[in-house]
C-alpha cells in the first residue's frame, strides 16, 4: 500500500544552488552528522547506508535535477521507498526547502511508522533552517 509523506516547508538562509550542491554528494552528508552517529553511516557519491538500532537501510541516488531536486530510492530494502529533497528559490539567498517520502508500507507498518516518518521529515527541515540561521539544533538522543 503506497503511503505519501510530506514535510513542512522551511525557509533556509542559503541560496538554492548552494544548498542543492551540499546535498549532491552523499558522502559529504555524513560529515554533518553528530559525532555519535558517524560510525553507523557509510556513503559514497551515489550511495548511503545507515545502521540504526540494528536495522540497516541503504539508499541510492535515483535522480538529480540541478538546483531543484534530489531523489533517493531504496537499495534492496524490505519494502520500496523513495525520498525527495526539494530546493525552490524563495527569495534572493533564501531557499524553500521541503522533503517527501513515498513508501510501499503494509497497513501495520503504516500505522506504526506513519507519524514517525512525518515527524522525522519535519525535524530534518527544522534542523536545516536552524543551522542556516546560526542556531545550534537539538538532536534526539534515541536514534542510535
Amino acid at each position: 500500500m503506497a503511503a505519501h509523506y510530506e514535510s513542512k516547508h522551511g525557509s533556509v538562509a542559503i541560496p538554492a544552488e548552494q544548498l542543492y550542491m551540499s546535498f549532491t554528494d552523499l558522502s559529504v552528508l555524513t560529515q554533518s552528522l553528530p559525532a555519535e552517529y558517524r560510525d553507523s553511516v557509510t556513503a559514497d557519491f551515489d550511495h548511503l547506508q545507515a545502521n540504526i538500532k540494528g536495522f540497516t537501510i541503504a539508499v541510492k541516488v535515483a535522480e538529480r535535477r540541478p538546483y531543484n531536486l534530489i531523489r533517493l530510492e531504496d537499495d534492496n530494502a524490505p519494502f520500496h521507498f523513495s525520498a525527495s529533497a526539494h530546493f525552490d528559490v524563495e527569495s534572493y539567498g533564501v531557499t524553500d526547502f521541503w522533503l517527501e517520502v513515498d513508501a510501499d508500507l503494509n497497513l501495520m507498518m503504516k500505522a506504526m511508522l506513519g507519524g514517525k516518518i512525518k515527524e522525522a521529515l519535519d525535524k530534518a527541515v527544522d534542523t536545516l533552517v536552524e543551522l542556516s540561521h546560526g542556531k545550534q539544533p537539538q538532536f534526539p538522543s534515541d536514534l542510535g
